[in-house]
């Protein structure tokens, strides 16, 4: 049952409450609902006031917190003085791409509009984050955590942990993310940020000569000798992060839905997008507090030195102040340190999850592979006079008309179902170009990354097999390097500067599914894909067109 304090913090009306009591009355998988008016708020994260995205106010947004398949409805108020989706990173939506919340599958929510998502998180576990999807949006707020828990027939593959802490990290700009997007759109290098944020905060004064006075910052309050569970989004631009804690290991056990193999950490890099749950116990003898740090990796300038996020953690019993150097990062540009960092994260085979048979039942490395697709980017460059990023040279062209309308409606010429399995030797070019999967196929991927950044991508509808990583150009033999066991399954990975990293996708899951750059310049630019994946058996289980679908484009005569 749903605590007081929990209904009224979410906004729940009355009507909905007694949707949800008789819903538990009744038998089924319950409801749970959320009012969200998303509006733009102030807030001084880095000590001077500017404007961000909200959620009832709050910055952060406030967390949704839920169990494996339970029904989840969240009414939308957009506030904002444009269009707007909010897409649930990691959230599978079975069957249900309409409720994605990505360009290609709804019609954006037009300013003062409202629009309710529903969706049932299905068979899925552990930990994630939603945010907006459009037009660089993300860039000023407007994301928070999504938890969801075990059934209580499931238990945790760690005792239950004493409290449950949601850590957001972040790149930060002063710039409204309306000036950055026309920066990016007019070729300008998002450049050094302005500060990196924990929790929408700014550092604490670690060194007066760096942070000025007056800042904000994160306290986190625990008591000694107690474990908490630490779950940490990586939800910046671009800037891959490496999260420590002063004095205090990381246990990973989970990382966006997947129970690990439980190794402690001194430090962990967390690329954009990514989610890792970590157990923190507060074993010191608190002479002080402890910093909480994420820097920048892959950086090497002076400037970016200076830009640093500070949290304390607070012993109860703790005799002063944290002081002192803060915990060493590893080598600034070590990208071998971190791509063996990621090789070492393994999938706990053992472990249940959201459904009762353990995960390792599912022996991907014996399943034949039905499509390879090898995906190379390429940094922003001049298309037809505007500057574009590609995947295999094709920079993704949203149609007016969303893509599962179009194919609900039967639209003739809104996509094409040809994207190359390899780069073609021709010029890039901008199109709506789709991968055509094959219902219950299985998929291989492989991300050549040609620019000089780390990119990440994520694959929405899906979890998926990281079975590989390395350094150079991917070939046949590559595969002889795999990981065909115990290969972590995610929905966001890290592909390193002049390097490969290959994943494998069991494509059970029918719809229209997003698959991009999840670094916002690249992904605004053009870098990414739908996958069209059709059951060519009716499934009277799958949803239909909501009821309040939003019609734009072509159908735009059939808004009520």
């Amino acid at each position: 049952m749903l605590s007081a304090s929990y209904l009224c913090s979410s906004c729940v009306s009355f009507f909905f409450i007694l949707l949800w009591l008789l819903n538990g009355c009744f038998g089924g998988d319950p409801y749970v609902f959320y009012d969200w008016t998303i509006s733009y708020v102030t807030a001084s994260p880095l000590g001077d006031k500017q404007q961000v995205i909200g959620i009832n106010g709050q910055f952060p947004g406030p967390i949704l917190n839920v169990t494996t398949n339970w029904n989840v409805v969240v009414n939308v108020k957009n506030d904002l003085d444009e269009p707007l989706l909010l897409t649930w990173n990691g959230v599978q939506h079975r069957k249900n791409s309409w409720q994605d919340g990505v360009l290609g599958t709804n019609c954006p929510i037009p300013a003062g509009w409202n629009w309710t998502y529903q969706f049932q998180v299905k068979d899925q576990i552990g930990s994630f984050f939603y945010f907006p999807s459009l037009d660089f949006q993300r860039a000023a707020g407007g994301y928070g955590g999504i938890i969801i828990n075990n059934r209580d027939v499931i238990p945790l593959p760690f005792a239950v942990p004493d409290g449950d802490i949601t850590i957001f990290i972040s790149d930060w700009y002063t710039k409204s993310h309306k000036k950055l997007r026309k920066d990016v759109e007019n070729g300008v290098d998002l450049g050094v940020p302005d500060g990196i944020l924990i929790n929408g905060l700014g550092p604490y004064r670690y060194d007066a000569a760096i942070v000025p006075d007056g800042i904000p910052y994160q306290l986190i309050n625990v008591e000694p000798g107690k474990t908490y569970r630490l779950r940490v989004h990586n939800v910046g631009i671009s800037t891959s992060l490496n999260f420590r804690i002063q004095n205090h290991n990381l246990l990973l056990v989970e990382t966006e839905g997947s129970y690990t193999v439980q190794q402690n950490y001194t430090n962990m890099d967390i690329h954009v997008g990514q989610s890792f749950s970590f157990l923190v116990t507060t074993d010191q003898n608190a002479s002080s507090d402890y910093y909480i740090v994420a820097s920048p990796r892959f950086v090497n300038s002076s400037e970016w030195n200076k830009v640093t996020g500070v949290a304390i953690l607070h012993y109860s019993n703790s005799l002063g102040p944290a002081s002192g150097p803060l915990p060493d990062p590893p080598n600034a540009y070590d990208t071998y340190f971190s791509m063996n960092q990621a090789r070492s994260i393994r999938w706990n085979v053992s472990a249940g999850a959201a459904r009762p048979n353990p995960q390792g039942s599912f022996k991907y490395g014996q399943i034949t592979v039905t499509d390879v697709y090898v995906i190379l980017n390429r940094p922003a460059e001049l298309i037809e006079g505007k500057w574009r990023t590609t995947l295999n040279g094709i920079s993704y062209l949203p149609p007016s008309t969303p893509l599962m309308l179009a194919q609900q409606f039967n639209i003739p010429g809104a996509y094409k179902l040809d994207f190359p399995y390899k780069l073609m030797s021709r010029a890039p070019k901008v199109d709506t170009s789709l991968i055509n999967g094959t219902y219950k196929g299985f998929m291989e991927i492989i991300f050549q990354n040609n620019d000089t950044t780390v990119q990440s991508y994520h694959m929405d509808g899906y979890a998926f097999f990281v079975v590989g990583m390395d350094f150079g150009v991917w070939t046949e033999n590559s595969r002889g390097t795999y990981n065909k066991w115990d290969g972590v399954a995610r929905s966001t990975t890290q592909v390193f500067p002049g390097a490969w990293t290959a994943i494998l996708v069991y494509l059970d899951n029918a719809g229209i599914w997003n698959l991009r750059a999840e670094n916002l310049d690249t992904w605004y630019l053009g870098q990414e894909v739908y996958v069209n994946v059709i059951n060519p058996e009716i499934d009277k289980s799958a949803p239909l067109l909501p009821d309040n679908a939003i019609y734009c484009g072509l159908l735009s005569s059939l808004q009520k």
